[in-house]
């Protein structure tokens, strides 16, 4: 374990395990760096759009005539202009194909595209869409995962699965239905086990929907050249863009071109069908340069954090062992499914939580509503489960008089143990992460618990999330006749510093300096398919396709020196400076070997690599699977904070998160990912909530939405790195990005529970929910 900073410079070549600098800090910091907004592109038209103030139905005309007539307007595009364009093409999504980028005959969400204005400027664009004026027919709306489970109306009037994943093909054409998905998780005999045991707890918990809030806003711009569409998008996704756009216009691959930089943050915000499908359709079938730049008002209704409601029980037997596990886990996906159905079998695999549970039943819908489309968000939609499992956790601790923290440490999961979902544990170090942060903020130390009107607790959590498989990484590596190298990878840099670590893996192998690899941003007329980036798989999925690829450029390099020296490959071995023979000990440098290969300057030696991850998908009926993830991540937090009974404020003491790494390739970014999940999932914990009424958002701008500031910091934070190194991974190395977050909610609420002696189920804990729940139980 570990969370001090290290050297900034590499020694002795092994870059792994050092803290360099991000690749792009000086331009950040100097302002210069170029984000996707930047780049250059064609004269455009801009694209302003009209809105649906409905959240269910029917569109039986649009008046567009005012709008026509504003100088600088050049086109109005409906729905049922691409419609008789691209027909049924038109409708896209990862999982189900059943989001059109501009609403045909029907509006399913207040703020979904009804036209689209093209205007020679952006502030008219803009005029002109608040001009037109669509006259409805109101359908009744599916506003909550309840209504929408218990009535007879429907979102969709049938189910539409995409091709992009075979498994869901057998739902195709189901009619009556708001439930798109449905996974279940069944282990032992759960319904007797939770009979039997003396001590059951259950619950009723509810995580709200919350928008990402990247700082860097959604654009796009999209044009045709050459019979070719060319699209510039802030997008994480850009291999899945350029598929799904093809299969929309009906064009080969390498028709289509998506190009980004790297972006000012997304959280998953920028994946899959965003802005893309509707700049393209209307691009390609107009002829026509287009550009989109949302505002943030927009932004909140592209896309949110799922909604979530749990019921959940948890038992446990007189030894203080964890003997059954049930949950009834409801996703609000939204007017559109999205990634939903993906959402709800990964979180629902490990709603149980990182425990050895031999009775689980659990049952995880995605659900259609009346609301704008919910996908991914950081952690995949497991801290929502995670808000339920860690809060019943510690009641049962708690209803057995035993130490949340003692409890939990005697039921989490060990290397070797079998999972709930019946897959094998490995690399997965929930004791240390747990040990980790219960020391850190002094778990046993005492603790002033009453200080005038605040009342102080402590709490902890664990999380568990498995990484997305199974996936597929390239890479293509260039060393140059200099000595340095051009790594060509499609994983995009949000900030995460990926770059970085895919620089500091080539360095490490190929014994290379800070300054001599340089990462291109992802174009996928140059850089090769990657799944996609996100759901913290890069480190290890991408990391390892390029140290294959690094790999293979030092075999290269060892068998054209060993031929030069006249030695055996076995006899040279890759060292600072160059290829060295060790029975002669001759070193000849990088560049003369290049030099001597090629007999000319400049040239180049190129590498690639593949890295495919593959799983044994799960049993339909009993989701059990023996390898249902390529690895684990496990972190922990704990919480020292007051609550002021007068006011119903928490102030936060000390908040501690750890998270196991595998390798911490570069410790200074994975304590930065730690620190950033951390003060998000308390912002979720204590701030972050979309509120709706009948389907609109009524907190829908910065002004309303509330966030965390600087003064809601923790007065102490500290995240700690735990190194427990997986043996498929690069250098050991995984992923990082949402580890930190998924324990954090749960951990500040059990904290809450120790201070005031109440358990509050709904997110987020603001002043007002603390007071009320304070009032009851006085009323009590």
């Amino acid at each position: 374990m570990s969370s001090e900073v290290f050297s900034l410079e590499s020694q002795d070549g092994n870059a792994v395990g050092q803290s360099w600098k991000r690749t792009n800090s000086e331009s950040k910091v100097m302002g210069t760096f170029r984000y996707t907004a930047d780049l250059p592109v064609p004269k455009c038209l801009y694209l302003g759009v009209h809105r649906a103030n409905q959240p269910h139905a029917r569109i039986d005309g649009i008046e567009t005539e005012s709008a026509m007539a504003i100088p600088g307007v050049v086109k109005v595009i409906t729905g049922a202009d691409l419609y008789d364009a691209l027909g049924e093409n038109l409708f896209t999504g990862p999982a189900f194909s059943d989001q059109p980028p501009v609403a045909w005959q029907r509006v399913r969400y207040v703020g979904e595209p009804v036209a689209v204005v093209l205007a020679e400027d952006l502030a008219t664009a803009r005029a002109a869409a608040d001009e037109i004026y669509v006259e409805y027919e109101f359908i009744t709306p599916v506003l909550d995962v309840n209504a929408a489970l218990e009535g007879t109306d429907y979102v969709h009037d049938e189910l539409r699965p995409s091709a992009v994943f075979p498994d869901l093909r057998h739902l195709m054409g189901k009619r009556d239905t708001n439930v798109n998905y449905e996974y279940n998780l069944i282990r032992g005999d759960s319904e007797t086990a939770h009979q039997e045991a003396p001590v059951t707890v259950s619950g009723e918990f509810w995580t709200p929907p919350t928008s990402h809030v990247a700082i860097e806003n959604f654009s796009a711009s999209a044009w045709v050249e050459e019979n070719r569409l060319e699209l510039v998008s802030t997008t994480q996704t850009p291999s899945y863009v350029r598929q799904a756009i093809a299969t929309m216009l009906n064009l080969r691959l390498n028709q289509v071109r998506v190009r980004t930089l790297g972006l000012g943050g997304s959280f998953g915000s920028k994946m899959y069908d965003r802005l893309e499908p509707l700049v393209a359709a209307i691009a390609w079938t107009q002829k026509l340069p287009v550009r989109l730049e949302l505002t943030r008002e927009e932004a909140f209704v592209l896309t949110t954090r799922h909604g979530v409601a749990v019921s959940s029980r948890m038992s446990a037997d007189a030894n203080g062992n964890i003997v059954a596990a049930t949950a009834d886990v409801r996703y609000d996906t939204g007017a559109y499914a999205d990634i939903g159905p993906r959402i709800a079998a990964k979180s629902g695999m490990v709603a149980c939580g990182p425990y050895r549970i031999e009775n689980a039943k659990i049952k995880s819908r995605c659900i259609y509503t009346n609301k704008p489309s919910a996908g991914p968000f950081r952690g995949f939609g497991v801290p929502q489960v995670t808000w339920s499992h860690e809060s019943l956790v510690d009641d049962l601790a708690r209803d057995l008089g035993e130490d949340p923290a003692r409890f939990r440490r005697r039921n989490l999961l060990r290397e070797g143990d079998v999972s709930p979902v019946g897959t094998v544990m490995h690399s997965a170090d929930f004791i240390g992460c747990l040990d980790a942060v219960t020391e850190a903020i002094g778990w046993t130390d005492p603790l002033e618990k009453i200080e005038g009107s605040w009342k102080w607790g402590r709490g902890v959590a664990v999380g568990i999330k498995a990484v997305l498989t199974p996936t597929v990484s390239n890479a293509v590596l260039q060393l140059n006749q200099d000595a340095s190298a051009t790594l060509l990878i499609s994983t995009v840099d949000m900030g995460q510093g990926s770059d970085t670590i895919m620089a500091q893996i080539v360095a490490d192998v190929l014994f290379l300096g800070p300054d001599r690899v340089r990462v291109i941003n992802p174009d996928t007329d140059v850089t090769p398919y990657d799944t996609i980036t996100a759901g913290s798989r890069s480190t290890y999925h991408t990391g390892n396709a390029v140290k294959k690829a690094a790999e293979t450029m030092r075999d290269r390099l060892i068998e054209i020196a060993a031929k030069q020296m006249g030695v055996s490959a076995s006899d040279c071995k890759l060292a600072p400076g160059g290829v060295i023979s060790s029975s002669s000990q001759r070193l000849i440098s990088l560049e003369d070997l290049i030099l001597s290969q090629f007999g000319a300057a400049g040239t180049t030696m190129t590498a690639e690599a593949n890295f495919t991850t593959e799983w044994v998908p799960y049993d339909r009926t009993t989701g059990q699977s023996t390898k249902i993830t390529e690895h684990w991540f496990a972190g922990a937090a704990a919480a020292e904070l007051g609550v002021d009974t007068r006011t119903g404020r928490i102030r936060i003491r000390h908040l501690a998160v750890a998270g196991d790494v595998g390798r911490a390739i570069n410790p200074a970014l994975v304590n930065q990912q730690l620190l950033g999940g951390a003060i998000m999932g308390m912002g979720h914990a204590l701030f972050d909530e979309i509120v709706f009424d009948q389907g609109q958002i009524v907190n829908g701008t910065l002004l309303d939405y509330q966030l965390p500031s600087i003064k809601d910091m923790p007065e102490k934070l500290t995240p700690i790195i735990v190194e427990n190194p997986h043996r498929t991974g690069p250098f050991g190395a995984k992923g990082v990005g949402e580890t930190g977050l998924i324990p954090i909610a749960p951990a500040i609420a059990n904290a809450v529970r120790d201070a005031i002696g109440i358990r509050i189920t709904t997110l987020p804990l603001t002043p007002e929910k603390v007071l009320s729940a304070l009032a009851n139980q006085g009323n009590k």
